[in-house]
Parts: C-alpha cells; sequence; structure tokens
C-alpha cells in the first residue's frame, strides 16, 4: 500500500438515508468479450475488473463520488488483493473510472487530486464470498452509507448489503432503491406510478427491519427511471429516501 492509504480497525457504521440521483445510463450490455473475459486493465477479472466494477457500483448507490471512504477487505481480497492491484480497482470505481481505463494504475494519486480520501482494513466476515469488500462512505454534511458486494468472476459482481438490509444488485440494469415504511400501501404506490409512466419492471426485493419498521424497496428496470419520475415517488407519503442507480 502506498504510505497515506493505512490499514486501520473500524466499528460498524450504522447508516441513514441516501439521496436520489439521475443517470441516463442504459441496462449494462454484454457481448462475446464477456464469455471470454472482460476488456481490462491489470491481471485478473474477479480481484480488479471485479473490484473496479464494485467500486462503481458502491459509488453509483451512494449518489457519486464520496468524500471518503473506509474499504474493509476480507478473504483473497485482503490477502492477494494487493498484488492484482484490488486496491487500486475498488479506488478507481469509486472515482467513476472503469474497469479498462488506463488510468486505473493511477487511482491513488488520482484521489488525491479528486479529494477522495480512502483507507484500508481487513476484515474477517466469516463465511462471505472470499472476494468480498465493505465501503464505508461518507460524504457532504456527515452524509454515510455501507455498501457491502463481492466480485464472482469474469467482471462480474454483486452487492449484498445496503446499511443493515439484505439486498442483490448486480448493477446489469438500472434500479430505483426506496427507503420506505414498512406499512399496507406502500408498494403499491410506487409500483403504481411506474406504471403510469410506462416503466417495465424488471425484478423487485423488499427488506426490512423489522414488521412494521424502516424498509428497503429494490426495483431494476428496463430503462432509467427519470428525474420527474422519482421526485413523484419521493413525494409519497410514507416513502423516506429515493436513489436512483444506473448500470455499471
Amino acid at each position: 500500500m502506498p504510505a497515506h492509504y493505512t490499514f486501520m480497525n473500524l466499528d460498524a457504521y450504522s447508516i441513514p438515508k441516501v439521496h436520489g440521483c439521475y443517470d441516463e445510463r442504459m441496462p449494462r450490455q454484454r457481448s462475446v468479450f464477456d464469455i471470454v473475459g472482460p476488456v481490462m486493465i491489470g491481471p485478473s477479472s474477479s480481484h480488479t475488473a471485479g473490484a473496479c466494477r464494485l467500486g462503481e457500483l458502491a459509488r453509483a448507490i451512494f449518489g457519486g463520488m464520496p468524500e471518503r471512504a473506509h474499504i474493509l477487505l476480507h478473504g483473497s481480497f485482503a490477502s492477494t488483493g494487493p498484488g492484482h492491484g484490488t486496491d487500486l480497482a475498488l479506488v478507481a470505481g469509486l472515482l467513476g473510472l472503469h474497469p479498462d481505463d488506463a488510468r486505473l494504475p493511477r487511482a491513488f494519486d488520482l484521489a488525491a487530486e479528486m479529494g477522495l480520501t480512502v483507507e484500508f482494513a481487513e476484515e474477517d466476515l466469516g463465511d462471505a464470498h472470499p472476494n468480498t469488500a465493505v465501503f464505508i462512505l461518507q460524504g457532504p454534511d456527515d452524509r454515510q452509507l455501507t455498501v457491502q458486494g463481492s466480485s464472482l468472476g469474469g467482471g462480474d459482481v454483486v452487492v449484498t448489503r445496503i446499511d443493515g438490509y439484505d439486498v442483490e444488485i448486480t448493477g446489469d440494469l438500472p434500479m430505483v432503491v426506496v427507503g420506505h415504511l414498512d406499512r399496507p400501501g406502500e408498494i403499491a404506490a410506487v409500483t403504481g406510478i411506474l406504471a403510469e409512466t410506462h416503466v417495465n419492471i424488471a425484478s423487485m426485493q423488499v427488506s426490512r427491519e423489522s414488521r412494521g419498521a424502516n424498509a428497503l424497496m429494490l426495483i431494476a428496470t428496463d430503462a432509467p427511471i427519470d428525474r420527474v419520475t422519482a421526485q413523484r415517488i419521493a413525494a409519497q407519503n410514507g416513502v423516506t429516501s429515493v436513489q436512483l442507480v444506473p448500470a455499471v
């Protein structure tokens, strides 16, 4: 690790709301190159290309580049990741770089230039996938978010936790993430707005803290949702946050 990137012991962070953003990127397109392996900078599709996409996806869920990132490395990411440039790739993704960006090896220098402070720590996450990282992200006004995800190989990734919620986000389709109260009618109100605006739902997940408490609704769509539709969703009674997550 470069001297200005340190390993440190971190306690768990509890994270409040996320905020909305808009990105017009369409669903991630697959090609024959996804079968033989992604176009990338670096030696490993899982430890480099996948790590970069994982950082990109964490950035998208956060709503942009954070000001500070604590990154916990688990399993193979912790033991062999530095040799594969995993640390560089994770930071590059947070900066918005793609796996084939020639600037990836300069990610630490670019982070310093762009105002992103990064710290790394090793963490045993039990039976989590060996290529797993936890991003503890902080932005303006002390906004915070924790994202846990894994690189599965071949450049494929999955986010499995947002704050305390179990989720499954691959980044292949645009998604809207809606924080809401767990009560009757909330899901129907959101999906009704999408139906009125002719947005087709590809898949949907709901995770909740407990019955009647806070919940998180994740809706993957065939095309990106526009800002006006997101604002209509945010205006619904019981909705506490809306985040548009583009495909990466």
